[in-house]
């Protein structure tokens, strides 16, 4: 072969061996390149597993572990439902007039408004209410149409008997003290939710509280369980001297502002509402004795407390009982010769069977009902 050849076969070789590389290189990149799309692949399919892993074990962490005090809490709000008037509880929290977290001034002796000074609301027609409320508050017509025919409701059911008690109820404007979802609902026979797990309640058994209680204008009350304010409204329609508690902190400040907007218009006798951010079950020491007290929430005892702060002669009136079967009772405190006291009790519903008595809210305790509550304490 000679030498010319020789080169030509190489050269051919070279080319067939160079094609072969580029051919080889071209597979090898393919190969990598269906390999990190498997890869990739496989990582997304990982990650969604992980994912998906972790929000199963979060959902049943939230399903089957809670702390023992939210599982007592929820415990006991269930063996109460449904519910009549919110829970309150304990706490040494500072009287708040003002706000219910900081203290105040102490309360003067001297009402800011005198109740015994208004006009009496006429209660013998509807007419002279309605003329007289459009007057004077400048109220809807439909607001005291509906409380006209509660009004007469309640003194077909005796829920009212006292002259300035109808009055009392005729001139508390209980939908301002309930909830804009259940404003229509807001002169129905029933409690309303206003948060926080808790209620305004019926007009019926405020009614028939407020009517055992009967306050004169220099008597001193004590409200257990503020709520949104509906109890102590009307108390402040018949009492100069209405104090009242409430455990759950943040309710007690969304009160204070409903009482605010309400004197800022024209409702001079809510001068005379007093508001702390407490555990009722201990009273209010700083102002008792108490002529009046009215308890909004269940218990199977009279709280020692309280019976301390209601003055002799006074009245009690508080639902006693076992969870979902209270009877509402009026307490009298009537001295004894040797000094101590009794306290004969009254049902204000004695036509309910032993089994078929309202139903209220535990009487809780800890600010904001943290620490269960209060049965068993007696």
């Amino acid at each position: 072969m000679s030498h010319e050849d020789e080169r030509l076969t190489l050269e051919g070789e070279s080319d067939e061996t160079r094609e072969e590389r580029v051919e080889r290189s071209r597979e090898r990149r393919s190969v990598r390149e269906v390999r990190r799309r498997r890869d990739r692949q496989f990582m997304g399919v990982l990650l969604i597993f992980v994912v998906v892993f972790f929000a199963i074990g979060i959902i049943l962490a939230r399903m089957f572990w809670r702390p023992k005090t939210s599982v007592a809490n929820e415990t006991a709000a269930a063996k109460t439902a449904p519910t009549e008037t919110p829970a309150r509880a304990k706490d040494d929290s500072p009287v708040v007039p003002t706000d219910p977290t900081t203290a105040t001034p102490a309360v003067s002796d001297e009402p800011a408004y005198d109740i015994s000074t208004r006009e009496p609301i006429p209660f013998e027609s509807k007419e002279a209410f309605a003329q007289h409320l459009k007057a004077w508050r400048h109220e809807e017509d439909r607001w005291l149409d509906a409380r006209w025919e509660r009004y007469q409701a309640c003194v077909r059911g005796h829920d009212l008997t006292h002259d300035r008690v109808k009055q009392a109820f005729l001139a508390t404007p209980r939908q301002l003290f309930c909830r804009e979802r259940n404003l229509p609902l807001a002169y129905a026979s029933k409690y309303l939710d206003i948060g926080w797990g808790v209620t305004i309640s019926g007009p019926h058994i405020v009614a028939r509280m407020t009517n055992a209680l009967d306050p004169q204008p220099d008597q001193k009350c004590l409200e257990i369980g503020t709520g949104s304010g509906y109890q102590a409204a009307m108390l402040a329609n018949l009492s100069n001297h209405v104090y009242s508690i409430e455990i759950i902190t943040p309710l007690a400040a969304e009160t204070k502002k409903i009482y605010e907007k309400l004197i800022a218009e024209g409702y001079d006798e809510y001068k005379n509402v007093h508001l702390k951010a407490a555990d009722g079950y201990y009273g209010w020491e700083e102002y008792a004795p108490f002529d009046r007290i009215v308890v909004t929430c269940g218990i199977d005892h009279i709280p020692p407390d309280l019976g301390k702060q209601l003055a002799p002669g006074g009245i009690m009136v508080i639902p006693i009982g076992n969870p979902g079967s209270q009877r509402v009772m009026k307490v009298t405190k009537q001295p004894r010769a040797d000094g101590g006291f009794d306290y004969p009790k009254e049902d204000l519903y004695p036509e309910l069977t032993s089994t078929s008595g309202t139903t209220f809210v535990p009487f809780t305790r800890g600010l904001d009902g943290k620490e269960g509550n209060h049965f068993g304490e007696g």
